[in-house]
C-alpha cells in the first residue's frame, strides 16, 4: 500500500497518492456480491421451481408457498446479524465472513441439488425452508461483519473510497443475476427452465460463493480488531450495551436504514410492476431503464465514496435524504410508457441512492466501537430491514389492491423527511479514527 495519511489536529488531508488495495477490498466485498446474486436468482427464477417444491397441481398454491419460503428468510436476517455480529466479534472479521459465506454458498449449492416434492414430499419444501434460512443469516451476518473489516482497514482519510466497494459489488451482482435471468429464459423453453435452468443459477451462485471462500482465506485481520478482542471477550449482552451506552448511535443507524431499505426496493422491486400494471409501460423497456439506472448506480458508488472523504459523510446523508422526500413523489407521475422517462425515474433514483450505499459501511462502523461494532450493526441494521424491506412488498401490494398505489412513494417520503430530521444529529466523522 502505497502513499501516506497525514494526522495531525482537525481533518486528515485526503492523500491523492494513496494505492487502494484493490485485491483485499474485492475479496471483502465479494461476500456480499454472491449474497445479492443468490437473493435475485431466488426471486428471479421463483415461478420456475415454485412447483418442484411444493405440490404442482396448484400453481397458486405452489408460488405462494415458495414466496413465502423467501419471505420468511428476511426475518432471520436480525438473528444471524446478531449471532454472527457477536462471532465476529469474539473471534475476528476474518473468521466471521468467512463463516457467513459458507452459509449463503452452502445454501445455494444445497438448493441447486435438492430432491423435488414428487421424490421426497414435504421432505421438499422443509429442505428448501432451511437452506434460505441458512441464506438469511448468512445476509444478516454479511453486512456487519465486511461493514466492520473494510472500515477498520481503511485509513480515516480514505474510509469513504473503501466503504463503496460494499455497494459496487451489490450493484454488480444485481446486474448479473438479471443478466443471467434473460440469457437463461432466451435459450431455455419454458419446460427446461422448470426441469433443470433455475438449478444451473443457483449452482453458479454456490460456485461464485466458493471462490468468494478461497479469496476471503488470503485476508489479514484488523489491527482494530487484535487491539480490542479483549475488550470484547469480556463484554456482556452486548446487545444491552448498544443499547445502554449508544442508544443515540442505534436510532441513527435504524432511521437512515429505514430510508435505505426502502429506497432500494423502490427502485429494485416496487417500481417494475408500478410501470407495468399502473402506467402501462413495456416489460422490455422497464428492464432496459433498470439497468441502464443500475450501471450509472455502480458507477457512482466510488466517486460518491471519494465525495465523503473530501466533503464529509453528512452533507452527503442530509442531501440524499432530503432529495428523496422532494423529489419521490414526482418521480412516481415520470413512470410512463416511454423509455426516456423511465431511464430518467431510475437513474435519478438509483443516482441518489448511491450517495447513500456508497458509504454506508464507514458510517455505520463509525457509530459503534470496536468491541460492539459487528454484534451494532448486525442486530439493528438487519431488524430495521427485516421490518420495513420485509414488509415493504406487502406494503406496496395492500396499497395497490386499494386503489392508491401512489400512496407508496408518499410512505417513502415520510421516511426521508425523518431520515433527515435523525441525521442532522449525526456528528462529522471525516478523516477521524474509529473508536
Amino acid at each position: 500500500m502505497a502513499g501516506t495519511v497525514q494526522h495531525g489536529p482537525g481533518t486528515p488531508a485526503v492523500d491523492e497518492k494513496h494505492k487502494l488495495p484493490v485485491k483485499t477490498l474485492v475479496s471483502a466485498s465479494i461476500g456480499n456480491a454472491v449474497e445479492w446474486f443468490d437473493w435475485t436468482v431466488y426471486a428471479t427464477f421463483v415461478v420456475f421451481f415454485a412447483g418442484q417444491f411444493f405440490p404442482s397441481e396448484n400453481e397458486a398454491l405452489a408460488l405462494i408457498g415458495a414466496t413465502s419460503t423467501y419471505a420468511l428468510a428476511f426475518f432471520f436476517r436480525p438473528l444471524g446479524g446478531l449471532l454472527l455480529g457477536r462471532f465476529a466479534d469474539l473471534r475476528g472479521r476474518k473468521a466471521g465472513m468467512l463463516l457467513t459465506i459458507l452459509l449463503m454458498a452452502g445454501g445455494s449449492m444445497v438448493i441447486a441439488l435438492l430432491p423435488t416434492y414428487d421424490q421426497v414430499g414435504w421432505f421438499a419444501p422443509i429442505l428448501l425452508l432451511l437452506a434460505r434460512i441458512a441464506q438469511g443469516m448468512s445476509l444478516g451476518g454479511e453486512v456487519s461483519n465486511a461493514s466492520a473489516y473494510l472500515g477498520e482497514i481503511a485509513p480515516p482519510a480514505h474510509r469513504g473510497r473503501y466503504s463503496s466497494f460494499f455497494y459496487i459489488s451489490t450493484g454488480s451482482a444485481l446486474l448479473a443475476a438479471s443478466l443471467m435471468g434473460v440469457l437463461l429464459t432466451t435459450v431455455l423453453s419454458d419446460d427446461q427452465l422448470e426441469s433443470y435452468g433455475w438449478r444451473i443459477a443457483f449452482f453458479i451462485g454456490g460456485l461464485l460463493g466458493f471462490i468468494g471462500m478461497w479469496l476471503r482465506r488470503s485476508l489479514v485481520e484488523t489491527e482494530q480488531f487484535e487491539e480490542n478482542a479483549e475488550k470484547a471477550r469480556a463484554t456482556k449482552n452486548p446487545l444491552l450495551q448498544t443499547i445502554k451506552h449508544h442508544p443515540k448511535a442505534v436510532v441513527q443507524l435504524c432511521a437512515f436504514t429505514l430510508l435505505s431499505t426502502l429506497s432500494y426496493y423502490t427502485f429494485f422491486s416496487a417500481l417494475t410492476p408500478f410501470a407495468i400494471s399502473f402506467r402501462d409501460a413495456d416489460k422490455t423497456d422497464v428492464f432496459i431503464a433498470l439497468s441502464i439506472g443500475t450501471a450509472l448506480f455502480v458507477a457512482l458508488c466510488y466517486p460518491f465514496g471519494n465525495l465523503s472523504d473530501r466533503i464529509g459523510r453528512k452533507p452527503q446523508l442530509l442531501f440524499w435524504s432530503a432529495a428523496m422526500a422532494v423529489l419521490i413523489v414526482p418521480l412516481s407521475f415520470l413512470v410512463q410508457d416511454n423509455l426516456f422517462s423511465l431511464i430518467v425515474v431510475f437513474c435519478v433514483g438509483l443516482g441518489l441512492y448511491a450517495l447513500m450505499a456508497s458509504i454506508a459501511p464507514a458510517v455505520m462502523s463509525e457509530l459503534f466501537p470496536t468491541e460492539l461494532r459487528a454484534t451494532g450493526i448486525g442486530a439493528w441494521y438487519n431488524l430495521t430491514v427485516a421490518v420495513f424491506g420485509g414488509t415493504a412488498p406487502l406494503v406496496i401490494t395492500a396499497l395497490s389492491d386499494a386503489g392508491h398505489p401512489l400512496w407508496f412513494f408518499w410512505y417513502v417520503a415520510i421516511a426521508a423527511a425523518v431520515a433527515f430530521a435523525v441525521i442532522l444529529t449525526l456528528k462529522e466523522t471525516k478523516g477521524t479514527e474509529l473508536r
